[in-house]
């Protein structure tokens, strides 16, 4: 295990690096975010004066060097248009993007899984081929155009549920289901070819010979067994949601980390897009390391090595 985990952090903090390095490199060619902190009538003195107080008159290689020292000491800097600390700006908008990732996570699961396994058992029937018809559809919805059409059927028509906004659970149900629609498709789709894959074993078809009953097959040995596929695609699934977050956040008006990366690139605000993007990147990463992890929980037969 701790072999494991030093050859994981090691190809981590690779990652990570990589990742920073990136986006500290290509958000310098996007312009220089100087020229829209002034006002019209600034003169070439004072855009100089301003560059020179948030330290961008130096050149491009100091600036990466210093930026590289403040990540190992987590200083992510000031914000240059709210003129605050980036971890107060992050810690004021995450609890929100949490709240709608898990609300998205929560209907992916609920429903997705449910429909993948009756697909499963009802193969070659047409309430299976209905639900995969119902799938397809969800996983080819592009999410701003879901969010679109709920907002103007159950918010402006309607009148059920807020269109935008946030404060109670009302104003969660829209996008999560927005955000939560392509994962729901996803897992639908891999629960299914989980459990058909199962139902081919001989152990199944051995517990049918005996006379076990199709829900105790799916309470004892088919939910289990087919769960690794699912825990796989969650790590990736956690991803999607953070970059769907930035559509629906948008779409909904909803104050979180999605809304706060299109407002800071618009304005070039260097610092908060580096911390944000930072964060993803170690999100993916430790969710990637927990499904390694729990695998060896639902299948004993996995082990943790230090082997690529």
């Amino acid at each position: 295990m701790l072999r494991f985990l030093l050859q994981r952090g090691g190809q981590a903090l690779v990652a990570v690096f990589g990742v920073v390095t990136l986006v500290f490199f290509i958000q310098r060619l996007t312009g220089d975010p100087v020229l829209l902190l002034v006002p019209e009538t600034a003169t070439e003195q004072d855009i100089e004066a301003m560059r020179v107080s948030l330290g961008l008159d130096r050149p491009l290689g100091v600036q990466y060097v210093e930026f590289l020292f403040d990540m190992l000491r987590l200083d992510l800097g000031r914000s240059f248009v709210q003129n605050a600390q980036v971890w107060d700006i992050l810690l004021s908008r995450i609890p929100q993007t949490l709240q709608l990732a898990a609300g998205a996570l929560v209907v992916a699961l609920l429903i997705g899984l449910p429909l993948g396994l009756i697909m499963a058992l009802t193969r070659g029937r047409a309430i299976s081929r209905a639900i995969m018809g119902l799938v397809l559809a969800f996983q080819s919805l592009p999410t701003f155009w879901s969010g679109i059409m709920m907002i103007l059927v159950f918010g402006v028509w309607l009148k059920w549920l807020p269109p935008s906004g946030t404060g109670t659970l009302a104003h969660l149900v829209m996008p999560s289901i927005a955000l939560g629609l392509l994962s729901l498709a996803t897992y639908a789709r891999i629960m299914r070819s989980a459990v058909i894959d199962e139902l081919g074993k001989d152990y199944v078809r051995s517990a049918r010979a005996r006379g076990v009953t199709t829900g105790r097959l799916v309470r004892r040995h088919l939910l289990r067994n087919s769960s690794i596929p699912v825990i796989s695609i969650t790590a990736l699934e956690l991803s999607q949601l953070l970059a769907g977050a930035v559509i629906v956040e948008t779409v909904f008006a909803w104050p979180g980390l999605g809304l706060l990366t299109v407002q800071s690139i618009a304005s070039r605000d260097f610092m908060v897009v580096q911390a944000v993007v930072l964060l993803g990147a170690f999100v993916t990463i430790a969710a990637n390391l927990a499904a390694d992890i729990l695998y060896t929980v639902v299948d004993p037969r996995v082990r943790l090595t230090g082997k690529a």
